[in-house]
C-alpha cells in the first residue's frame, strides 16, 4: 500500500510521539525507557529540521510512520555522513510505506550533498518478545551492510542487547567534496513531494 510522503510538522509530533510511544513501552527496538513529553518531543523535531530533512507517511488520512536524518558525529570532517531513523505505526509494517518513506529520505539526504548513510540498529542475542532482527533485514533490503556491532551494550526490561552499525553510501567521496547545504536550502527543496 502506498502512502503520500511528506514533510513533518510541528503539529504532527503527537502523533508521531504515539507512534514512538509505542516503541519505548512495548520494544528494545530503542533504547529510550520513558516516553519523553510532547514539548520535548516537539523540541527534538525543531531541532532536526534546523539541517536535517524529517519526513511523514500518511494513508488512510493519518500518519503511518516518520523518518529523520542527523549528525553522525558533531565534527565537522563528519559534515557528509548522517545517520538515519525509521518508525512505523505497528499496523503500518511490512506494506510497503517503510521502504517508501526511507527512499523519500535518501533523496532529500542526496540532494544536501550528504554521501553516508548509517543505521544504529537494536540487535537481540536471540529474538525475543521484546526484540527481532526485522530492522536488521530492513536495513539490508535497503542497501545497508553491517559495518560494526556493539555486544551487550543496552540494558532494558532486564535483557542485554547488541547495537549493529549499519552503512550505505550514497554518493561518490572526492579529495575537493563540495559542502553540504543544509535541508531547507538544499536544490530542489520546492519539489520534493
Amino acid at each position: 500500500m502506498d502512502g503520500a510522503v511528506r514533510e513533518a510538522r510541528l503539529e504532527d509530533a503527537e502523533r508521531i510521539l504515539e507512534i514512538y510511544a509505542c516503541y519505548v513501552r512495548q520494544t528494545a527496538v530503542t533504547f529510550e525507557y520513558e516516553v519523553p513529553t510532547l514539548e520535548e518531543f516537539r523540541s527534538r523535531m525543531e531541532h532536526t529540521m534546523e539541517r536535517y530533512p524529517y519526513l511523514v507517511i500518511e494513508a488512510g488520512g493519518a500518519v503511518q510512520g516518520y523518518a529523520y536524518a542527523g549528525p553522525l558525529k558533531e565534527r565537522a570532517a563528519y559534515d557528509w555522513s548522517c545517520e538515519t531513523t525509521i518508525y512505523l505505526d505497528r499496523g503500518a509494517r511490512r506494506r510497503g510505506m517503510g521502504r517508501q518513506l526511507y527512499e523519500a529520505l535518501e533523496d532529500a539526504l542526496g540532494r544536501m550533498g550528504i554521501l553516508n548513510l548509517y543505521a544504529c540498529v537494536a540487535s537481540p542475542e536471540g529474538e525475543d518478545q521484546y526484540l527481532t532482527r526485522d530492522s536488521e533485514a530492513f536495513h539490508r533490503r535497503m542497501g545497508y551492510r553491517t559495518v560494526g556491532e556493539f555486544r551487550f551494550c543496552g540494558c532494558k526490561f532486564g535483557r542485554w542487547y547488541h547495537t549493529v552499525w549499519m552503512e550505505k553510501v550514497i554518493g561518490e567521496r572526492r579529495p575537493d567534496q563540495p559542502p553540504v547545504v543544509p535541508y531547507p536550502a538544499s536544490p530542489g527543496y520546492e519539489d520534493r513531494f
